[in-house]
């Protein structure tokens, strides 16, 4: 978990353990792959390796939706999976958040950074207060970083 507030220059801070993910997972680059999230109402953040990996994962949902009788759309979800956009970010993790994506992810003056494995996602703490049941743990991690960040005037790093 980590969290943000967009700081001076309009960046926010990756923070530590999702930068060094990150990095390893772009083979030492400080590049961050950003989407909008296919169905929560926020941004995905991974490395550039996982690129490899969403050939088969559009087989393995084909196949998944197929053995349900459900259709697929395999151009659509090639397009929600290769329609990422990279964005650097220095040493200390700081990096510009374009606009569009803000606006996709609801993300304004707070970031809420949830996750790991393949992807991390990236959430405005007012959306994700507003998700169901089941993000407790997420909801409740959010409330205190970001507590923390607004009694010491800084984002969490």
């Amino acid at each position: 978990m980590g969290f943000s507030l967009r700081g001076e220059k309009d960046r926010f801070v990756l923070p530590p353990a999702f930068r060094k993910l990150v990095r390893d997972a772009s083979d030492g680059q400080r590049v961050l792959c950003l989407a909008k999230h296919d169905r929560w109402p926020c941004l995905t953040g991974f490395g550039l390796s996982r690129i490899d990996e969403f050939a088969d994962q559009i087989d393995r949902e084909e196949g998944a939706a197929l053995a349900r009788g459900v259709e697929f759309d395999r151009d659509l979800r090639a397009t929600q999976l290769y329609g990422f956009s990279e964005v650097p970010f220095d040493e200390s993790g700081r990096f510009v958040l374009p606009e569009f994506l803000g606006q996709l992810g609801e993300i304004a003056g707070q970031a809420f950074f949830q996750g790991g494995g393949p992807f991390f996602t990236i959430w405005n703490p007012e959306a994700l207060m507003a998700m169901g049941s089941g993000w407790e743990a997420a909801q409740a991690g959010c409330r205190a970083l970001a507590a923390e960040a607004s009694s010491g005037g800084r984002a969490r790093r």
